[in-house]
């Protein structure tokens, strides 16, 4: 095993272990509030507002699809990242570099998503919140408590880290092939979501044929709801007289 991979297998693991404590319900017991599931379901509808866009457009709409089912879906990846866990060394064998830096990228976004989750599922509580009456001024608000501008910023580099990943590796002589390779073993070893997720992501960018003005739009926008959101500023999701954002 190259150098690289033993580095990137390291990091995995140190990932995954992150995520087991972050949905770990005894260590970390605010994955038991109920204003979770509606954060979640609130945060998805959001983006998938701010995707009309892209998703009206035919060369990026199978990434934007990828983006919203399997980055920034309103659920929790840990039955994926088990399965990662589960099979950590025949991955470090079987995939290329692009594709491990790529799911490494992913599950570090997910476990920090999910801890920014927490922080504003607690806000929400402690707002009074009922999960049903979740609206853009009081996530505004559990938004500014969970605070971390800095991370949340990191967020967003993640999101991006991904897609550029997985574009590289479309333009990477020899990955299709061996992402088509890892099939039967993914199968045989009982872990084709984490395969699906890899196949979906490969395919959607190949679709895409260049990530840079996909990204940048998803970028300008995503920074720019950041920044309203931590200012106060009414209505911070309209980024109507935003240049260059996806609105």
């Amino acid at each position: 095993m190259s150098v690289d991979k033993q580095r990137l297998r390291r990091g995995l693991e140190r990932r995954l272990r992150w995520q087991h404590e972050a949905h770990d319900p005894v260590r970390e017991p605010r994955n038991l509030l109920p204003e979770l599931g509606a954060l979640r379901r609130f945060q998805h509808q959001r983006l998938a507002l701010g995707f009309r866009d892209l998703l009206a457009d035919p060369r990026m709409r199978p990434a934007a699809e990828f983006f919203l089912s399997d980055l920034y879906a309103d659920r929790d990846f840990s039955a994926r990242d088990r399965d990662v866990a589960r099979i950590a060394p025949l991955l470090s064998r079987l995939l290329p570099l692009s594709l491990l830096e790529a799911l490494a990228q992913a599950i570090e976004l997910a476990t920090l998503s999910h801890a920014f989750d927490l922080k504003m599922a607690q806000a929400l509580h402690d707002d009074g919140v009922a999960p049903d009456a979740l609206d853009a001024a009081s996530y505004a608000r559990a938004y500014r408590a969970a605070g971390c501008p800095r991370l949340r910023n990191h967020q967003i580099d993640l999101v991006l880290e991904v897609g550029h990943t997985l574009d590289r590796a479309v333009h990477t002589m020899g990955v299709a092939r061996l992402l088509r390779m890892s099939r039967m073993p993914a199968r045989a070893a009982g872990v084709m979501e984490l395969q699906a997720f890899l196949e979906r992501g490969f395919e959607a960018f190949r679709q895409l044929d260049g990530a840079g003005e996909f990204l940048r739009r998803i970028e300008t926008g995503e920074r720019a709801v950041s920044r309203r959101l931590f200012a106060g500023t009414p209505d911070p999701f309209d980024l109507a007289g935003v240049p260059g954002a996806i609105n």
